[in-house]
């Protein structure tokens, strides 16, 4: 796909302003379909769907993980290496405020505002993923040392 012919969200600003290779991917966005619909959509393997988790700690501090498509994250074990006394997921509406973007649309590049991101590490080892472009049914495609050198995340190992 033409990048011309990409939606122009926040993160597609974000990722032209860094000059990131990356490729834009359209699908049939389903309801709570998440990174299940999305892989089989476009064709693309699970693990390498990474999806952005609007989570925050026991403070209420806002943060973002990006975990597997085709795993879960170990709040408990994540808050460990955090050093917070636990995580939480946000509901939808608090996610969307600290984001900017809609849950199902959810992209780590471009937020409304500013907020820690945490990479599951093994994510680092994938020649290429797919992330949420800052549209439900968007995906871009990078290298995720592109990702690495944009948003500088803290690689952690909470897969459940």
């Amino acid at each position: 796909m033409a990048k011309d012919k990409l939606p122009v969200t926040q993160a597609v600003r974000m990722l032209r302003e860094h000059q990131v290779d990356f490729s834009g991917h359209l699908y049939k966005y389903e309801d709570k379909g998440g990174t299940r619909v999305s892989s089989r959509e476009l064709g693309i393997d699970e693990h390498a769907c990474i999806k952005t988790l609007i989570m925050e700690d026991d403070a209420h501090q806002p943060l973002i993980v990006l975990m597997h498509g085709d795993r879960e994250v170990a709040t408990g074990l994540l808050a460990r290496q955090i050093g917070a006394k636990k995580v939480t997921p946000c509901d939808p509406k608090t996610a969307d405020r600290h984001s900017g973007y809609q849950v199902g649309g959810t992209s780590p590049f471009g937020t409304r505002h500013p907020m820690p991101v945490y990479l599951q590490a093994s994510v680092a080892e994938l020649p290429r993923i797919w992330i949420n472009g800052g549209k439900r049914g968007f995906l871009v495609g990078l290298a995720p040392s592109e990702l690495i050198r944009v948003l500088k995340p803290i690689l952690v190992d909470a897969a459940g």
